[in-house]
């Protein structure tokens, strides 16, 4: 772990952004629980990166309620922020100890993510060492890079929430600053649901498709072509659930499918 010296060396070598907008805050008083907790956070030697919302209008200039704050960090140190807080007096929560928990102090809260929900996307290295610098509620903190805020939000697909509006936004605003190698090497073996984004981009903003790359269009049609020309698998597949697993619940346990694990029934010869 990093002493509170070398944190902010870390700080300074990071790219500093200014961020274009702030999300508004749905509960009164939210804001100082916030400045408290980010605070206390930057006064550790945990490193973790602030997401979600406040991430999006950072870099879009979007700005609309949120009701907490995503606090991102690396599976390893998610313990040991929720029993720092514990210690203070907060209260805490292990949400889902896959990927989630929350740190409380009367109705305020903010989440502590280690990955998500589906399993796909675990906070690692390479999150922190390709994140921005900002300031944020009187405390300069790091702040999820572009390229891992597109692919922490590609799975949010479900009926109580898709982010694809926020993908959208993402690229309009900052396509300069993703790195489009290392978005696909996150996706590379879901490489459709990237393609999926980029198809969704270019009919939202028809005179804004060449933000976009021309290789990595070239690079995932390509992949479907010759996808196209193979049979199909054999095994019932449903990757549905990793969208939601509500939605897709039906496909697994009445219809037959595969899911992400386990065996479903086969297709006819």
């Amino acid at each position: 772990m990093t002493t509170d010296r070398s944190r902010e060396d870390v700080l300074v070598s990071l790219p500093l952004i200014n961020a274009k907008a702030a999300p508004t805050l749905k509960h009164a008083g939210a804001e100082v629980f916030y400045m408290e907790a980010v605070r206390e956070l930057t006064a550790t030697d945990i490193p973790f990166l602030v997401a979600g919302t406040y991430a999006v209008s950072a870099y879009t200039g979007v700005t609309r309620q949120t009701k907490d704050l995503d606090i991102f960090c690396k599976a390893g140190d998610y313990a040991r922020i929720l029993a720092h807080f514990k210690e203070l007096g907060y209260a805490v929560e292990i949400v889902d100890d896959r990927w989630l928990g929350k740190v409380f102090k009367g109705r305020h809260f903010f989440d502590v993510i280690f990955g998500s929900a589906n399993g796909m996307m675990p906070v690692g290295d390479r999150w922190l060492e390709h994140a921005r610098q900002t300031e944020l509620l009187g405390s300069r903190v790091r702040i999820i890079g572009p390229t891992e805020l597109i692919w922490s939000k590609c799975f949010i697909q479900d009926r109580g929430r898709h982010d694809g509006a926020d993908i959208a936004h993402t690229i309009l605003k900052a396509h300069d600053q993703i790195d489009w190698h290392r978005l696909l090497s996150y996706l590379e073996v879901h490489w459709e649901v990237l393609l999926m984004q980029l198809i969704n981009f270019r009919w939202i903003y028809p005179s804004e498709r060449d933000h976009i790359p021309a290789w990595l269009l070239d690079e995932l049609l390509d992949r479907l072509a010759k996808q196209r020309q193979l049979p199909s698998p054999r095994m019932k597949i449903c990757r549905g659930r990793l969208l939601s697993q509500t939605d897709y619940e039906i496909d697994v346990k009445e219809w037959g499918f595969a899911g992400v694990g386990g065996v479903g029934d086969f297709r006819d010869a």
